[in-house]
């Protein structure tokens, strides 16, 4: 099952798919299937990462992570992660820097990628709920409507509508063995109802490429207590079951009704 737009570029031609998450490594870990998946049906794939410098350490992983993926170069605003200020010296953490700021930044990236798709995280932040994840989820509501906006940040590009919005989320019933080991280590498991989950895609065949791209980062396989350091230690069936699919909540963003003449639900 492919995530695909409101209207794709063409009949025939997968949805190009742009990526927004908060740090090194949440791509991989809650989108690896989906972006392999569109790279392979020959869509543009790309992503952004909100937090740690260009020149860190983790951004050399996360290159890695992405060419694994065919997601292209790293695209890195630059912020400091909300809980390693060292990530982006001299630099605000992504939570404290001016909300239009971080906007027209991420605004002028969906101008220049122009994707038919975009994903980020859910309103949760993602099972952890980590800062940097949900203030990542406000910031691309934000830009995905004002990137269509013609008088929203002139200086950032031609407009550009993405089609469609997908949360990356987990849940309820798709949660337990994940989140038994996340509250083992002393996380949280945040998960939605089942209703709310739009698109379950089994990513299987992607599934050595995802798990490539989540050891590409080195520096969270080697801790305890981040998500690739716990898979990391589990038998090759448990990462399999935990990894092999990937769900997600649509939201629309682009008008589809016209000429009503009352609010409706």
């Amino acid at each position: 099952m492919t995530v695909s737009p409101s209207s794709p570029s063409s009949p025939s031609q997968p949805p190009s798919l742009l990526a927004v998450f908060a740090h090194p490594d949440d791509e991989s870990l809650v989108a690896g299937g989906v972006l392999a998946q569109h790279a392979a049906a020959g869509a543009r794939t790309a992503v952004v990462t909100a937090t740690w410098a260009p020149d860190s350490h983790r951004a050399a992983e996360l290159a890695d992570a992405l060419r694994i993926l065919g997601a292209g170069k790293p695209r890195m605003p630059g912020y400091a992660d909300a809980r390693v200020p060292e990530s982006a010296p001299g630099r605000a953490r992504f939570c404290d820097a001016p909300l239009d700021e971080a906007v027209a930044r991420l605004v002028r990236h969906l101008r220049e990628v122009r994707p038919d798709v975009v994903v980020t995280h859910d309103a949760y932040g993602g099972l952890s709920g980590h800062p940097d994840h949900v203030h990542t989820h406000r910031v691309t509501l934000l830009a995905v409507q004002a990137a269509g906006l013609e008088h929203r940040y002139p200086d950032a590009g031609e407009p550009w509508q993405p089609g469609a919005l997908y949360l990356a989320t987990h849940p309820h019933s798709g949660v337990a063995e994940l989140g038994g080991l996340m509250t083992r280590v002393g996380k949280s498991a945040l998960s939605v109802p089942d209703e709310w989950v739009s698109a379950t895609v089994d990513v299987r065949p992607w599934l050595e490429q995802k798990w490539s791209a989540i050891l590409a980062h080195r520096s969270e396989v080697a801790r305890e207590r981040p998500l690739p350091g716990i898979l990391s230690r589990l038998s090759a069936e448990a990462r399999r079951r935990i990894l092999a699919t990937e769900y997600y909540t649509r939201l629309e963003v682009a008008p589809t009704r016209r000429g009503l003449e009352r609010l409706t639900a």
